[in-house]
């Protein structure tokens, strides 16, 4: 259990999953719920917009037509930050040069999608039942086996999901190294779009924050003897329930020990899985249900269209034996909201010079997050 001391004295916690440390200040937030107080806000989105990119039947920025589709729809982004083709680049490198030693670049491809979640343009996640979640949890794992290296140990796993309902989607023409899923909920968190959708990045590197997180999941399985650190972590948390949300059978849920944002969240397997194609149905229904509850209890904590960005870190798609094994699947909610619907945290001066800094501590948000289950309050208005 964490020491009540820690709740008065500036302090630092290590985040074990990225080897580095954050400053928690809980002495100058003493009284974090006397802040502004703001009305419940509605949901004044129609159900259909015929101006949206992304609702049934509409067209696209590039003249793409959407399909009337009743669940998840993909498509390769409009506006992919990677590209599959594009032209080649070889950095002339000379032998004991600076530039050589201090200027370093390397070209990146792939391929990025957008995922609707629903055809309705004015829910969110939490406004959908886990029933409703689940065929997006079937779209990500479709995708992730659509580009999975046929040589991976994960190749030979064949989930029991529905097909995806597209067939204009291929291969790619490449072996990507890595992909990336991930949400960004509101216009806060550079949303362009407030129809329910998602991404998919595939790149051909291993980008920096999956990157150290697999360097720490190694190291400790090497030095605690093929144990899993998550595992591990997940079997505390649950045990200690000072930081837990919420849990089922398959997933705990709650604030990190070493949480950066006031009200983050994030969502381990209990048992060791690698990636979305570990999981059988019932796993994937409890990691629906973990979606719903979370994403309902943000709304509910300052009765508000939570924003947050959320991103799932699981195997590489094209990695060594050692890096599949080590990886554990986990889900990253990381919301910018501190005290009400329109008070956010921003990390600036020392954030940003030093090291990242939290005052409200992980233990008494969880407590507060803990306490905002139940009915979403739209459905209350």
């Amino acid at each position: 259990m964490s020491e009540p001391i820690l709740n008065d004295i500036s302090h630092r916690r290590f985040n074990l999953l990225r080897g580095s440390w954050v400053l928690v200040s809980p002495h100058r937030n003493k009284r974090p719920w006397q802040g502004l107080q703001e009305s419940p806000s509605k949901t004044t989105l129609p159900e259909y917009d015929p101006e949206c990119y992304l609702c049934p039947s509409n067209i696209r920025a590039q003249g793409q037509q959407n399909p009337k589709f009743d669940r998840t729809f993909v498509f390769v982004n409009d506006f992919s930050a990677v590209k599959e083709d594009q032209t080649e680049y070889h950095p002339e490198r000379k032998e004991g040069s600076l530039a050589t030693r201090l200027l370093q670049a390397e070209s990146v491809t792939g391929k990025c999608y957008v995922i609707t979640f629903s055809p309705s343009h004015h829910v969110t996640l939490a406004d959908m039942t886990p029933a409703q979640i689940l065929p997006i949890i079937e779209t990500w794992t479709n995708m992730y086996m659509l580009h999975l290296n046929p040589k991976s140990p994960l190749a030979s796993l064949a989930p029991n999901v529905p097909p995806l309902a597209q067939t204009d989607l291929t291969k790619p023409n490449a072996q990507y190294r890595y992909m990336q899923i991930f949400e960004n909920k509101g216009t806060t968190m550079g949303c362009s779009n407030p129809h329910p959708h998602g991404q998919v990045w595939t790149t051909t590197s291993l980008p920096e924050e999956p990157s150290l997180e697999l360097a720490q999941l190694k190291k400790y399985k090497r030095e605690q003897n093929g144990s899993h650190l998550l595992v591990d972590y997940a079997a505390l948390e649950s045990k200690e329930k000072e930081r837990t949300v919420f849990e089922n059978r398959s997933f705990w849920a709650g604030v990190p020990y070493w949480a950066v944002w006031p009200f983050e969240i994030m969502i381990v397997s209990k048992q060791h899985k690698r990636a979305l194609v570990d999981f059988d149905e019932k796993e994937r229904e409890e990691l629906a249900e973990a979606f719903s509850d979370i994403t309902t209890r943000y709304d509910n904590l300052f009765e508000t269209q939570f924003p947050y960005s959320m991103g799932i870190h699981q195997a590489p798609l094209d990695g060594t034996e050692e890096e599949i094994e080590a990886s554990h699947f986990h889900i990253h909610f990381y919301p910018p909201l501190l005290r009400s619907a329109s008070v956010r945290k921003y990390q600036v001066g020392y954030e940003m010079l030093a090291e990242p800094q939290r005052d409200i501590t992980p233990e008494q948000a969880a407590e507060r997050l803990r306490g905002c289950g139940g009915e979403l309050y739209r459905k209350k208005l």
